[in-house]
């Protein structure tokens, strides 16, 4: 927020240097951000006066002034019929900017070099007279900069308001932060009206039919006003605060705006049908343009001002076109009112609307400001527009705004702040804010927060302002003294860490995909319609069509991986990633949040060398890697089965991961459409994994078995059997009727060929034999042995193969 020190000087009897005040502000909390000197556009301006005149040689109406700057004297081609020798006049140099926005530059005119301009009120914006050069009172001495002569100099500073202080958005709160925080008196503006038309409620009226979004609203009536500019005092000091100055009225209630932190509205009183104020909710469908020349559609949550028939102003926003001030207003009603910051805020953002009214008003303004503010601006109205002010004011206030009071106890505050501050400095400090603060005792002190302070409502807060007060350079530093221990991580982060490295260790990188993905990638899935994630979650504002909702797969995204490596000539992929999907829930605002695990695999092994043939990875590449991140955590019993992979998948070159009869995820090679659709150049295999499944499998207790203390010995059995008989199937046989003494068995070998006939094969499996008691011998070993290969072959209709 701007704020002239000029217009704060005149609040707070405060001479200390600017670069003090800056600084004690933004040690307070109040952040000075800049601070600028402001000339009112006088920028190049001097005094200057006229020493001698001369008739222009070539044109009659001009004549060639010699006009004494500080150092040198300037011949000045002037066509102004009042000009005279010994006048003080203003003096504009080469580059000086005029109030139109036109630059004055040494130029020849008719034949005479002229190295300046002697400037009207009119074109230095000081005034409307325009029929001659403006005179200067004959004490300025000549070369000053016109600024400095005239008082129009000014100190700017930009102060970075936090939304919580909205009783700083005006000179008067930033006035009584400085009288605080120097210690010095400061007074509000005097406030002094005429009121000598009829009574207001003779000639409007108001009525407020939702007082939840309109708690208050009050209006003052000015007669015979005249629209004319504003004074030069008046439009320096909007000008200086960023305000474009209009005409007498609108720059009044700016004024008052910037004053005091009340936004204000003027409207044309003989423009609002039936004279009178009605404040509704918007009715569906409803339009209305506002100031600015926008056509808006409104929404039935939307406060609207209106009079007996039609909308007249967005309420705390802006004014509409159908009311506005022009110069033929002779009479004014002015609102000032207190609006919900929720309900303006909510309608400053659907419109795409930022005033700065909405900006106050989104923040809270004073609830028990609103008639000061009224009868100020009233009161300057009149003045600066010779109007007539109407007897009385309307208030309509159904409910008044209170507020609780807040306890601050002494001792409290002091370890809170590290201080030791007695309870009579504590009490003077938050008198100083305007805070009434009464003792309850000798720890205790209860305030009751003025109502343009809405963000005191805690013991908290005051501790704040005790805080800044007394300066934030009193709290001592001091080292902490708390051990800092870091916190345990919880079991399934660490299984996850440990999964991250056992694919790590296998050479897979990890990858972080993007959680919004197009709709289009799960359908090329080819789901099953009764598939959970074929249910989607959409965004209400997605970045774009292809991140409209939320993965329920990992896959698209480490597809999509894999293109783009491969259009950078990336080939050799080992990619992993272990990360959330959302599964939409019914009946439920928020989804299912899972981690999967996805992996994929392609281009060679093994980076090319001249001691071994390039090889390409394939299924059992990528089998292997689940296999040894099963093993890796501890579980055993990983199954594997051709019914029914996922779709996804190249048919008869995918599998079910299993464990017991719980479906894990899937492995095997990516569908040729899918590659086709990605762009890939294959083949590309990959394994996606339901991963909080997995955790329920891995033991949170890891058991310890001694080492054997008697010998193993190993029998293998080889048999043929039908091509259609998947070895998962022999496997889980095997397991399920394992002989006595079997400590494990698995598949070492698998022969297609001509020594076992068409449509067949040999699988052989090595089955160890143990006892944890002693040693066994050959010969039981043999009988139990041959027994267990009897019952396989009768039990698949197999053959030992010799």
């Amino acid at each position: 927020m701007l704020v002239s020190l000029k217009w704060l000087r005149s609040l707070v009897n405060c001479d200390a240097p600017p670069d003090e005040i800056a600084h004690r502000l933004t040690m307070a909390g109040l952040e000075v951000e800049a601070m600028e000197p402001y000339h009112f556009g006088l920028e190049r301006m001097v005094v200057g006066r006229i020493q001698s005149i001369k008739q222009h040689p070539n044109v009659d109406h001009l004549k060639v002034c010699e006009v004494q700057g500080s150092e040198r004297t300037y011949d000045v081609v002037c066509g102004a019929p009042n000009v005279a020798e010994g006048q003080i006049v203003p003096l504009g140099l080469d580059g000086a900017s005029l109030a139109d926005g036109a630059e004055i530059s040494v130029a020849e005119i008719h034949g005479v070099l002229s190295q300046g301009m002697i400037c009207s009120e009119l074109e230095l914006g000081l005034g409307e007279d325009g029929s001659g050069v403006m005179i200067l009172p004959s004490h300025l001495v000549p070369g000053t900069p016109l600024a400095e002569a005239l008082e129009l100099e000014d100190i700017v500073l930009d102060i970075g308001i936090t939304p919580n202080r909205a009783d700083c958005l005006s000179v008067v709160g930033i006035a009584r932060e400085v009288a605080a925080l120097f210690g010095v008196p400061w007074s509000p503006p005097a406030i002094d009206l005429v009121e000598n038309g009829p009574p207001v409620e003779t000639l409007s009226s108001v009525t407020i039919e939702d007082p939840d979004l309109c708690p208050r609203y009050a209006a003052r009536v000015v007669q015979n006003i005249t629209i004319r500019p504003s004074p030069l005092w008046l439009r320096q000091l909007l000008e200086a605060q960023g305000v474009r100055a209009i005409n007498n009225v609108v720059d009044v209630t700016n004024y008052v705006m910037l004053e005091s932190g009340q936004p204000l509205h003027a409207f044309d009183y003989h423009r609002l049908d039936g004279h009178r104020i009605v404040v509704r909710r918007a009715r569906p469908k409803e339009t209305f343009v506002t100031l600015d020349g926008q056509d808006h559609h409104l929404q039935k949550d939307m406060l609207l001002i209106c009079d007996a028939s039609r909308g007249v102003a967005l309420a705390g926003i802006m004014g509409g076109l159908n009311s506005e001030i022009t110069e033929q207003t002779h009479t004014v009603l002015i609102e000032s009112a207190y609006f919900q910051p929720t309900g303006t805020r909510r309608t400053a953002k659907t419109l795409g609307l930022s005033t700065e009214s909405s900006y106050r008003f989104e923040r809270g303004v004073d609830p028990e400001g609103v008639i000061t503010a009224l009868d100020r601006a009233a009161q300057l109205m009149a003045e600066l527009g010779d109007g007539e002010l109407a007897k009385g004011r309307l208030d309509v206030y159904p409910a008044a705004i209170c507020r609780e009071p807040v306890q601050l106890r002494v001792s409290k505050t002091n370890r809170f702040l590290g201080l030791d501050l007695s309870r009579e400095e504590i009490y003077k400090l938050l008198e100083s804010i305007q805070l009434e603060v009464r003792t309850a005792n000798e720890d205790l002190l209860i305030v009751d927060p003025p109502s343009f302070r809405a963000d005191l409502t805690r013991e908290v807060d005051l501790m704040e302002e005790v805080a800044r007060l007394a300066g934030y350079d009193r709290i001592p530093s001091v080292s902490p003294t708390a051990r800092v221990v870091s916190a345990k991580p919880a079991d399934d982060q660490v299984i996850r860490q440990q999964t991250k490295q056992i694919l790590a260790s296998l050479g897979f990188c990890e990858i972080v995909s993007y959680s919004f993905i197009s709709p289009r990638a799960i359908e090329l899935l080819q789901l099953k319609e009764t598939d959970p994630r074929r249910r989607l979650l959409p965004l209400r504002n997605p970045l774009s069509e292809d991140q409209a909702v939320m993965r329920t797969s990992l896959v698209p995204g480490m597809l999509e991986t894999a293109a783009r490596n491969q259009r950078r000539n990336n080939f050799d992929l080992r990619l992993a990633e272990l990360s959330k999907i959302f599964i939409p829930r019914e009946n439920e605002e928020l989804p299912e949040e899972r981690f999967n695990l996805c992996a994929l695999l392609s281009g060679l092994r093994r980076p090319a060398a001249w001691n071994e043939p390039a090889s390409t990875v394939d299924f059992f590449d990528i089998k292997g890697a689940v296999e040894t991140l099963f093993l890796g955590h501890g579980i055993a019993g990983i199954r594997w089965s051709t019914t029914n992979p996922a779709p996804y998948l190249r048919p008869g070159h995918g599998a079910r991961i299993l464990l017991a009869d719980t479906h894990l995820g899937d492995v095997g090679e990516v569908h040729p459409q899918l590659m086709q659709w990605y762009d890939l150049k294959g083949p590309v295999f990959l394994f996606d994994m339901d991963f909080d499944l997995f955790l329920e499998k891995v033991a949170a207790e890891k058991t310890f078995e001694p080492l054997p203390r008697f010998p193993a010995v190993n029998r293998d059995l080889a048999i043929v059997v039908s091509d259609s008989v998947a070895a998962q199937d022999l496997l889980d046989y095997l397991q399920e009727h394992r002989p006595q003494y079997a400590e494990s068995i698995f598949l070492f070998d698998q022969y297609r060929g001509n020594q076992v006939g068409k449509d067949q094969k040999s699988l052989a499996f090595r089955i160890t034999y143990r006892s944890t008691q002693r040693s066994l011998t050959d010969l039981e070993v043999n009988e139990i042995h041959t027994d267990f290969s009897q019952k396989v072959i009768e039990a698949f209709q197999a053959q030992l193969r010799s």
